[in-house]
């Protein structure tokens, strides 16, 4: 009898794991089909952004180089408003350079991925929402529904703030820096490119700081207590950003830059407040009923 009831369980078990290995793999296979989707959206994007690459180039890409640039004629009427002496920028002097055989056509490789990737960027949100979607619950559901946009939201301003802010700050200031007039500055165009997309999608990536203390808080580890604390110490890992991000010793430059990351920091503590008093208000109903 015994040994029926051993051959029952162990059948039981043999069960058990089968189902879940076949969860497991409908896992994979769900997560595929939205890899696949991702990749068939960036290329499109990207197609998109060939077709069209004469914009993409001379506008987009070139466009911090240029004098005729809208951030430099912002600072240039502000200069002469506020009648602040050498903060029109005159000149950028440097000239970009291709040092290898292949370096223009994968210039436009590159650059038309990256566009894809800028682009592209709302769509991969929303085939993150829609893998993680399933795993929640209700109420989870509820409470996250405004992930993509407002995520898309936070990502384009912070991309538009680091290409019309940081990336002509940074350009203007770096250009011209002379240790020597013996010195020519001539920039390879894969350092000009990367460094235009690595500040671009990296303050948009930084705008994303709501985001990722919202879910935090709901995890249960992030509270706006620590926060709170923790603003000093804050403070000063923003001014340290701000400056790896526009190395400059100017001090309008530095503030204009981590302005917006000191706003989106107590925004966050708001964010996470909010979450708190959510999760308190529930546990008063639960315990009142």
């Amino acid at each position: 009898m015994s040994s029926s009831k051993k051959l029952i369980e162990a059948i039981k078990d043999k069960g058990k794991n089968i189902e879940t290995e076949m969860s497991f793999f409908e896992h994979i296979e769900v997560l595929r089909w939205h890899i696949i989707r991702s990749v068939i959206a960036i290329t499109v994007f990207a197609i998109l952004a060939f077709t069209f690459y004469d914009f993409v180039f001379n506008d987009i890409i070139m466009g911090p180089k240029n004098l005729d640039f809208w951030t430099y004629r912002m600072m240039c009427k502000l200069g002469a408003l506020l009648n602040l002496e050498g903060f029109c920028v005159e000149r950028i002097p440097f000239n970009i350079i291709n040092t290898e055989l292949a370096g223009q056509f994968m210039l436009q490789i590159n650059s038309c991925l990256l566009m894809a990737v800028a682009l592209g960027f709302p769509y991969l949100l929303f085939e993150v929402w829609l893998f993680v979607k399933p795993a929640l619950t209700e109420v989870e559901r509820r409470s996250a529904s405004g992930f993509v946009l407002y995520a898309t939201l936070l990502f384009v301003v912070g991309a538009l703030f680091g290409y019309y802010i940081v990336v002509p700050l940074s350009v203007n200031f770096l250009a011209n820096i002379s240790l020597s007039s013996e010195i020519t500055n001539q920039i390879t165009i894969d350092s000009y490119l990367s460094t235009i997309a690595t500040l671009t999608l990296g303050c948009g990536i930084i705008f994303l700081l709501p985001i990722l203390i919202f879910i935090l808080s709901k995890l249960g580890l992030m509270t706006p207590q620590f926060m709170r604390a923790s603003r000093r110490y804050a403070i000063v890992i923003i001014l340290v950003i701000a400056a790896i991000i526009t190395p400059t010793a100017d001090v309008i430059t530095l503030l204009t830059v981590s302005a917006p990351m000191f706003i989106l920091y107590e925004i966050s503590i708001v964010v996470s407040a909010n979450v708190l008093r959510k999760k308190e208000l529930k546990e008063k109903e639960f315990y009142n009923n």
